[in-house]
């Protein structure tokens, strides 16, 4: 048991954060032409720089990376300037901010992708939907991506981790959850290969240990953390019998990369914690630095979840969109304002930088 409090500063990797509350990574739709952060995007995270750490929404590596209208890169000139403006914000009021970089895989739709089947370990469709022509459409047919195309989601990986630092950013965060890319390969219910990268769990954890370990290389594994979620049936992900060995096997990996932070999402993204047995406290125990919990926090859980020792840093993700002082409002005691709904995915101004804080002010106006 521990006296510590949320409210504490923490040590992750170099950096020194002011509390343990991180903003989780939350996909919102909005970026502009060429794929860039909207001009709103500047002023929603500069608004929620109270968080110890803001981990942006996820990020693309590249063009055909892309699986959702309307979300951002980080592969592009114009994008590495206007993410610029956007940590450049974050840092003048005090906060520290990590980008999540993913690639979808399967979970993208031929409309993305001028035409062509988007890419996955094998030729399994997933049965969810994505975000296209502004609404949701079932996910199209992927194709299975050839041994010689592997090395260039790596290098694709490990050269928008460079963009990132050149943007500012404290840090990069590989997205290895909710059923995306590096996911998919892990699967064994999603990934039917026959090579290297499929098969045992070694073979099938593969590519996720060599782009981070890609990525630490390049950018130092201090400022380095992937997102894992065990037993999340995200993006039609469907849930195997092997998740404890796989997923105690990856941390021990990926501990020793020396990366920065695990980010474990318990349960099933953004919805019950319960979803199927699992033994978070095995990851705890295989990794030796940062973890950070992720789903349906609210104070009372993620105190006593600290207080117990389970978890070092405790993300929130819907309570920020709603809420852009929230580590005030926790602290304090104060009412929360209520989630809008229908303003999450897409649109501008509304329900994205709009929520009042508690000094009455109407942010975004």
């Amino acid at each position: 048991m521990t006296d510590t409090t949320l409210f504490d500063p923490y040590t992750l990797g170099g950096l020194t954060l002011a509390n343990r509350i991180v903003m989780a990574p939350l996909t919102r739709n909005r970026a502009g032409a060429g794929l860039v952060p909207s001009q709103f995007a500047t002023e929603y995270y500069s608004q929620r720089a109270g968080a110890g750490l803001i981990i942006t929404e996820a990020t693309q590596i590249s063009k055909g990376a892309q699986g959702y209208q309307d979300t951002p890169g980080l592969y592009t000139p114009e994008q590495i300037a206007a993410w610029r403006v956007v940590t450049d914000a974050v840092h003048a009021k005090g906060g520290k901010i990590v980008v999540q970089l993913w690639h979808v895989g399967r979970i993208s739709h031929i409309d993305l992708r001028n035409g062509e089947a988007p890419v996955a370990p094998s030729a399994i469709r997933a049965e969810t939907q994505t975000f296209v022509n502004n609404g949701f459409a079932p996910v199209s047919e992927p194709r299975a991506l050839e041994l010689h195309e592997i090395a260039g989601i790596v290098e694709d990986f490990r050269q928008a981790a460079a963009n990132a630092i050149e943007a500012g950013f404290d840090g990069v965060e590989v997205h290895g959850a909710n059923g995306y890319l590096l996911d998919q390969f892990l699967r064994k219910s999603s990934n039917i290969r026959a090579d290297a990268y499929g098969g045992s769990i070694e073979n099938r954890a593969r590519l996720l240990i060599e782009v981070t370990e890609a990525v630490a290389a390049e950018i130092g594994a201090d400022r380095v953390g992937v997102r894992l979620s065990p037993v999340s049936p995200a993006s039609g992900t469907v849930i195997s019998d092997d998740e404890q060995p796989l997923f105690n096997h990856v941390v021990e990996q990926l501990d020793g990369l020396g990366i920065a932070y695990i980010h474990v999402v318990e349960g099933a993204t953004g919805g019950p914690r319960d979803v199927a047995p699992f033994d978070y406290g095995a990851l705890r125990q295989r990794f030796s630095r940062t973890l950070i919990a992720n789903n349906g926090f609210d104070l009372a859980l993620a105190e006593g979840d600290l207080a117990a020792g389970k978890a070092d840093l405790f993300a929130f993700g819907r309570l920020f969109i709603a809420n852009p002082d929230l580590v005030e409002r926790l602290k304090s005691g104060a009412a929360l304002n209520p989630l809008d709904p229908t303003t999450l995915y897409g649109g501008g101004a509304k329900g994205y930088t709009d929520y009042p804080t508690l000094s009455g002010q109407c942010e975004g106006r």
